[in-house]
């Protein structure tokens, strides 16, 4: 339910800044797992200057603040998200090159970036090639895959606070670890992401690129919604392939499934809420634990009103 107050800052958005404001924005169309309950406000900047417009006003207002890179490696639960969501997705997606660094805006897609290290004949980014999500959401996740991971090749970012200050931060203070950063509880949000990535061999590096776009369209099930690999590594272990063996593929709850076709993935089947989700995470979590004592912890970022 918006309120008076929320009303007011939705008055002095509008009045201030050129870019979307919705209320009661349902986030079912705002994630790629298609689940998701309404925010009660949702902006949509679409520049680095209309983002700290928005910051300035709302840092005055003191309502409840989300985040949202372009949704797809998050679980919004069924009653949304109290006070405002300003989701990045349509935002900051530059790009220039200066001697061996490559500078992308964080709204850049991960997989569209992986092309573009390509095209300027370097390597070390193949791994991100059907990676789904932003760039600036990539690092703050350490994102990665076949072996390659975002810490491997971010020199630098650029961010910014709650209030709209800019800052730089150098790779070593991100914090880098399996899936984490230090953005993580910072509170700050990625505006642009440097990489230095070495010169390689254009057709070895597009060649690889191909071969596990080859691998990612015949073993994950892209054709449905899904927020990615659901479960982290657990040490020693595939999470995909401790799940299959204990005869969870294709398990279902209400419109939640463990994918058919890797079950490393959980889709949304049809008409799925985030409560069949999370009850699907509980029952696999259950289930591996008492079978072969590893304890699975999702990869994906669940949030919203519980």
């Amino acid at each position: 339910m918006v309120n008076k107050e929320l009303l007011n800052l939705v008055e002095q958005l509008n009045s201030s800044v050129s870019c979307s404001v919705r209320l009661n924005e349902l986030m079912s169309g705002h994630t790629s797992f298609k689940i998701g309950g309404p925010a009660d406000v949702l902006v949509l900047p679409e520049s680095a200057e209309q983002l700290k417009e928005v910051l300035h006003i709302i840092s005055r207002a003191e309502v409840p603040l989300t985040l949202l890179g372009n949704g797809s490696n998050v679980l919004v639960r069924d009653k949304g998200i109290r006070g405002v969501v300003i989701k990045l997705g349509n935002m900051l997606r530059d790009f220039y090159e200066n001697d061996d660094l490559l500078t992308f805006g964080a709204g850049y897609s991960l997989a569209l970036a992986s092309h573009k290290v390509m095209e300027c004949g370097r390597t070390g980014m193949e791994f991100a090639v059907g990676i789904p999500g932003s760039i600036g959401g990539a690092v703050y996740m350490n994102a990665g895959a076949y072996d390659g991971e975002m810490q491997n090749i971010v020199h630098s970012v650029k961010v910014m606070d709650r209030q709209g200050n800019e800052q730089a931060l150098t790779a070593s203070e991100l914090g880098f670890s399996y899936r984490k950063t230090n953005l993580q509880n910072s509170g700050f949000i990625v505006t642009e992401v440097t990489l230095q990535v070495p010169v390689g061999d254009k057709a070895a590096i597009k060649a690889k690129m191909e071969d596990f776009s080859r691998r990612r369209v015949s073993k994950q099930p892209l054709e449905m919604p899904s927020a990615g690999s659901m479960f982290k590594r657990p040490p020693g272990h595939f999470a995909g392939t401790l799940i299959d063996q204990a005869g969870l593929k294709g398990y279902t709850v209400g419109g939640a499934q463990i994918s058919t076709k890797h079950a490393g993935f959980v889709v949304n089947a049809g008409g799925a809420t985030a409560a069949d989700v999370l009850q699907l995470i509980s029952d696999v979590q259950t289930k591996i634990k008492a079978g072969v004592g590893v304890e699975l912890q999702p990869e994906v970022l669940v949030i919203g009103e519980e």
